[in-house]
């Protein structure tokens, strides 16, 4: 059987492309391989490993990575969760259908530890309950 290949984007690939990579890879790794990159490279946020271990899946292993790294490479759906991956990359080189979903950016949160990491445990939950809702997009 040929999995299908989704691409969750983002701005730095380090908050919210990780953690959707991460859960769809929980959920459906027998029928989807699953990637995620950015229009830009930083390195992915402790505190998304946190939220995300929080859950019992392990994301620690993950690198970010520039969508670059992923031209040649033909995927079912690139999901864009930023406007900015949106609107940076309207089209993937090789994406049969480019989806979009915004989510807030966790890393952009103030407050004190606690605060901040209840905004990555949100957007961690709405990125969940997303990809539950729409399993039939992919």
């Amino acid at each position: 059987m040929i999995k299908k290949k989704i691409l969750f984007l983002c701005t730095h690939n380090s908050a919210r492309s990780q953690m959707a990579e991460g859960f769809a890879k929980s959920l459906l790794q027998d029928e989807y391989e699953f990637y995620s990159a950015g229009t830009e490279v930083s390195f992915v946020r402790p505190k998304a490993i946190k939220v995300m271990k929080e859950i019992g899946i392990d994301i620690s292993g993950h690198r970010s990575k520039h969508m670059k790294e992923f031209y040649g490479t033909i995927f079912d759906s690139v999901i864009s969760v930023c406007d900015n991956a949106r609107k940076i990359c309207p089209v993937f080189p090789g994406a049969k259908q480019m989806i979009h979903q915004s989510f807030e950016d966790p890393s952009s949160a103030d407050g004190t530890e606690e605060e901040t990491l209840e905004v990555y445990r949100k957007v961690r939950d709405q990125i969940k309950r997303w990809i539950l809702e729409n399993l039939n997009i992919f």
